[in-house]
């Protein structure tokens, strides 16, 4: 079956949640969200191309940090709105300068921070 973007289940502003994993260890790096033409220009560069909502434009993953994420393979869930991203990355994932934004765990009630800037 070809893959069909308009059968995705966007939400009423127009987006989808992006999980992006590192294709080799399987770490969750980060969540976005794309729009139709943010999906659209990802699958043609294979770049990850995200909506931010607070800027309300397109956002090339390391378009200015350097820090690249590149498509290797896009998987979508049951429900059709969540998609998720296995990628190479280049550098951090996380404005933060850590590899992953998912850097604080909640441990016996209190938050953790498990991973320190690169």
């Amino acid at each position: 079956m070809q893959f069909d973007p308009t059968r995705l289940n966007f939400d009423a502003n127009g987006l989808i949640p992006c999980i992006a994993q590192d294709h080799v260890s399987g770490e969750v790096l980060m969540m976005a969200w794309m729009n139709a033409e943010s999906l659209e220009r990802t699958l043609q560069t294979g770049a990850m191309t995200y909506w931010s909502r607070s800027r309300a434009s397109f956002w090339a993953k390391g378009e200015t940090s350097g820090h690249v994420q590149r498509l290797v393979e896009l998987r979508v869930d049951c429900d059709r709105d969540c998609l998720l991203a296995l990628v190479t990355q280049e550098g951090p994932a996380c404005h933060t300068n850590r590899r992953s934004c998912f850097y604080t765990a909640v441990r016996d009630g209190a938050e953790v921070v498990i991973s320190d800037p690169l």
